[in-house]
């Protein structure tokens, strides 16, 4: 016996409206939500901005019931809604759309558009099956094939597939998280102009969150923006200017904390990077043909919302992943960060993640304190005869100089805190007697107050001592606070680059979301 489920067309009556009052989340002690509201007015097209770490996620994840909020409330038309899971989301008609994909690559376009039904029958009619979402697809905005597997379709086809499996369970409300960042330009015009027009007519209400005011002028009715946890500001985009919104976005003012640094010559460069090219992942392009110099004793901070390209072109500077063209020049010579390089050249670095870029988890904190020198003496006898003794007393020695908070040197790293596991990984690469370059990818992402003036601390002395330092980081204080130079990348070029004491504010804000 066969069962099959009837996909019932969708009606085209206005979507719900839906009401987000005086939301709080707490993690632990960090607020990352406090006393948000928003209103999705039914039939537009709503746009959530704010910096990284605003909030954003957070807000529409408590909404979806992925998280449960410490206080407020959602209202869909106006009646307190009892929101506890994805599954009671669906039954008000919300659905969401994530950043990474969530269909199974080995299976087809028509079998995750069935899989992601919330029913529990167990026997399914292909035939039946088929012919029900060749209507569907009849009539749905986008048309991807149902018979291929989603491992043979294109990141844009990808994407799409996620809107359609929401249209496809008669989400009337679609919430979008980054929808266009794996897509090009074109694609993403492709995907929020057919969005659009199912919102003008009145058969969706779309809340996206996005950085990039031309896809918010072009698309969008109406913005909330958040700063650091709280509702910074709202309106219609009619009514709004690109310097508007940035302002809402970064704040009033933001100046360049008073930080010691020494005085530098800046006529030594130490890296530069040459009309560099990278792909991501899926191919597409990243870093899109960057210049870059960075001199001895200085702090060149790269800015940028994430997903522009700072993250390729850091595993590019790490040898962790191969530039498409281009040069990358350290002290004069070309360089391709081989372990040998690193080496001759003394380029270190601390990169983003570092538990999973730079460590390996079950290994204990002296084994991984030790990874740079681990071959070569006091530590290693003719390149591979390891000095247990002379490795753990080194490992004691950083431990303390950089109060790492371990229960012993034997402890794997993997069970240290984030705050303890960075400091570690900045004790190996600062340890070293000479470094000329320090590479820093969102040093303090996560960690608490202690913890961030101790790395900034030890960033700085480094500058001061003459090291060339690149850091990337998608907190702008910490840019602003630490550099010497500003870079803003945006879709894998530099839209914008200044000295700190002569940087525009307003210029960057609008750099940083591709304007």
């Amino acid at each position: 016996m066969t069962a099959t489920i009837e996909t019932k067309p969708i009606e085209l009556t206005k979507p719900p409206e839906l009401e987000v009052l005086n939301m709080t989340k707490k993690f632990g002690t960090m607020i990352a939500l406090d006393n948000v509201s928003l209103k999705l007015k039914p039939g537009t097209f709503h746009a959530l901005l704010g910096e990284n770490g605003a909030g954003k996620s957070t807000l529409v994840k408590c909404v979806m019931g992925f998280y449960h909020a410490d206080q407020g409330e959602v209202r869909i038309d106006q009646q307190k809604s009892a929101i506890a899971s994805p599954r009671d989301a669906h039954k008000y008609g919300i659905g969401m759309v994530y950043q990474h994909f969530t269909s199974v690559p080995a299976m087809t376009v028509a079998e995750n558009l069935v899989l992601s039904r919330f029913d529990n029958q167990k026997i399914i009619n292909w035939k039946t099956e088929y012919e029900q979402l060749k209507a569907f697809m009849a009539t749905a905005p986008f048309q991807v094939p149902l018979e291929v597997p989603i491992a043979q379709l294109a990141a844009g086809q990808k994407q799409k597939l996620e809107i359609l499996k929401q249209i496809y369970l008669q989400s009337r409300i679609l919430i979008l998280d980054e929808p266009t960042s794996v897509l090009t330009p074109g694609e993403a015009d492709e995907v929020l102009g057919l969005l659009r027009e199912e919102v003008t007519a009145g058969h969706l209400s779309v809340l996206m969150i996005s950085h990039k005011f031309r896809e918010i002028t072009a698309f969008v009715d109406e913005v909330t923006v958040l700063r650091k946890g709280k509702f910074a500001g709202s309106g219609l985009v009619k009514d709004l200017s690109v310097a508007d919104m940035a302002q809402m976005m970064l704040g009033e003012q933001r100046e360049a904390q008073k930080v010691e640094k020494t005085t530098s010559t800046t006529d030594n460069p130490v890296l530069q990077v040459k009309d560099l090219h990278a792909h991501k992942d899926n191919g597409l392009t990243a870093v899109d043909g960057v210049n870059l110099t960075v001199n001895a004793g200085e702090i060149v901070g790269i800015a940028g919302v994430s997903g522009n390209g700072q993250r390729e072109l850091v595993e590019v500077l790490a040898g962790q992943r191969p530039a498409i063209s281009g040069q990358v020049i350290v002290n004069g010579e070309n360089y391709r960060a081989t372990r040998a390089e690193m080496s001759r050249h003394k380029v270190f670095s601390l990169p983003e993640e570092p538990l999973r870029n730079a460590c390996v988890p079950h290994m204990s904190v002296a084994e991984n304190l030790a990874l740079r020198t681990f071959d070569r003496p006091p530590q290693a006898k003719a390149g591979f005869l390891l000095i247990l003794k002379a490795i753990r007393e080194a490992a004691k020695g950083l431990i303390s100089a950089f109060s790492i908070k371990t229960p012993s040197p034997e402890t794997p790293i993997g069970n240290l805190s984030g705050g303890n596991v960075q400091r570690a990984v900045l004790a190996r690469e600062l340890s070293s007697e000479h470094i000329n370059l320090l590479i820093v990818a969102n040093p303090c992402f996560g960690l608490d107050f202690a913890a961030v003036e101790f790395i900034h601390g030890q960033i700085l002395a480094a500058r001061n001592r003459g090291v060339a330092v690149l850091l990337v980081s998608e907190d702008l204080d910490e840019i602003l606070k630490l550099s010497d130079r500003i870079l803003v990348i945006s879709e894998g070029k530099f839209a914008y680059q200044s000295a700190i004491a002569d940087a525009d504010f307003s210029t960057i804000g609008k750099s940083m979301a591709g304007h």
